[in-house]
């Protein structure tokens, strides 16, 4: 299971970086009484009463933002919602219900997640007579706070505590949640012409899916099952992307964010690419949209018999690939030819492989050894005239695997120790092809390593 998420939403100016300031007890957001300063999703990782969580704040429903960038708040929206566990709708104590209120509870009704009301800006218990007007926005539970007079964070906590997906019996948990194979779901994604649909039609061994030579066929996002050796799968077909200034209409910007959406949506991502063709600026977006997002990946190249009559080599894609993808140095490669069905049911194979790896738990004493083993070979440098110090690490999640390190100061371990450390997580835990996600987090009480 992964981190479960936590979206503090609600229409501009209500409080909401403030109280996501006040949970993560540090200025992570910037607040500011001008309405709309947050755009993009921020986000924090909260440790309290025996669970983590991450915590997103997000910009306001309903913003006319001054430089034009509505559309894109509403998509970092969208997004934290559709990705979201949990949601937090934040509302104003001591200017009661507003019109845009009641737009953004029927929007969020639309949602079947759990939700938690909180009348925010209750400065004094007055306030807290007007918290009927509010119980009409939402069925849910209420929760009133005042980040000002530092009131109810406890409360707050526990009923978002309360209201997150069953936690693991078990972190240490190295496998026993397996046995019961969920089904995998496979996006397919790529620019345009690359063979995405004609590999589907290979998958699903019939035409599912509209295959054709005209660049730009699939303009929706498909979901189609299909089985191989007993299991069954869903390939998410995606529609081929374009460069953003390329994008003539609605019809292909939506096919762009509905890629975006796919890639999000899917356990494992095939990212496709013509071997007749070189490496485009569109291909490294949609790299950076699966490394941004965790995903566990495969790099496909098809067409591979057109490449194999041109003299081209494994080692030589395999070289380019690798160049150009740091990010996703990891993931590996497959070379099929879709349109003969040449190689793909290996291919079927390895997703499953590193579905299964994304999914691992690593019990806390193995990882502790590790990070031991890590510092003695490679003392973290000094910085700022302060020695590094880690007291304890532990896996907190999976899918993707995610890893808590326990110590003095993260600011103190620079990126490239911490690349260090990831290299060597990679290299003697079962998360060779996948992405890990790791936390520095100052310590707790008496927290020490653990290899026992």
């Amino acid at each position: 299971m992964s981190v479960p998420r936590v979206a503090i939403v609600g229409r501009p100016n209500v409080g909401k970086s403030s109280i996501f300031n006040w949970l993560a007890k540090r200025l992570v957001a910037i607040v500011d009484p001008t309405a709309g300063v947050t755009r993009d999703r921020v986000t924090h990782l909260m440790h309290e009463k025996n669970r983590y969580f991450e915590i997103i704040d997000t910009g306001g429903i309903g913003i006319v933002d001054s430089d034009d960038l509505s559309e894109e708040i509403e998509t970092q929206i969208d997004i934290a919602l559709e990705e979201a566990d949990l949601i937090v709708f934040v509302v104003d104590g001591q200017a009661g219900v507003v019109p845009l209120d009641e737009e953004v509870a029927g929007r969020l009704r639309l949602i079947e997640k759990p939700k938690i009301l909180v009348m925010n800006k209750a400065d004094s218990t007055r306030t807290d007579d007007e918290i009927s007007q509010f119980y009409r926005l939402a069925d849910s539970p209420t929760v009133v706070t005042s980040v000002k007079g530092n009131r109810n964070r406890g409360l707050l906590i526990e009923a978002i505590v309360n209201q997150l997906p069953p936690a693991e019996d078990d972190e240490s948990n190295t496998g026993a949640n397996l046995s019961e194979e969920p089904e995998l779901k496979l996006a397919i994604v790529g620019r345009r012409n690359v063979g995405k649909s004609t590999f589907i039609n290979a998958l699903a061994q019939e035409d599912r899916v509209i295959t054709s030579e005209i660049p730009g066929t699939t303009r929706d996002s498909i979901d189609i099952r299909f089985e191989l050796d007993g299991k069954s799968f869903i390939a998410i077909d995606t529609p081929g992307v374009r460069k953003k200034k390329s994008l003539a209409n609605d019809i292909e910007f939506y096919g762009l964010v509905r890629a975006q959406r796919s890639i999000r949506r899917a356990d494992v991502v095939m990212m496709f690419f013509d071997s007749q063709a070189t490496i485009s600026k569109v291909d490294k977006q949609l790299v950076e949209e699966i490394a941004r997002h965790y995903k566990p990946c495969i790099l496909v190249v098809n067409k591979w018999d057109l490449a194999l009559e041109g003299g081209m080599t494994n080692e030589k894609w395999t070289e380019y690939l690798t160049k150009t993808f740091g990010s996703v140095r990891h993931a590996p490669l497959a070379f099929i030819t879709a349109i003969d069905s040449r190689n793909i049911k290996q291919l079927i194979n390895l997703a499953q492989t590193i579905f299964k790896q994304a999914r691992e738990r690593v019990p806390t004493s193995k990882l502790n050894k590790l990070v031991k083993a890590a510092i003695d070979n490679n003392m973290p440098p000094y910085r700022k005239n302060r020695r590094p110090k880690i007291f304890f690490a532990t896996q907190v999640a999976s899918s993707p695997p995610t890893i808590v390190v326990k110590c003095n100061d993260p600011s103190l371990f620079d990126d490239s120790w911490k690349r260090y450390l990831l290299g060597v997580f990679r290299e003697h835990l079962p998360f060779q092809e996948v992405p890990i996600k790791l936390y520095m987090r100052p310590r707790k009480g008496d927290e020490e390593l653990d290899v026992d």
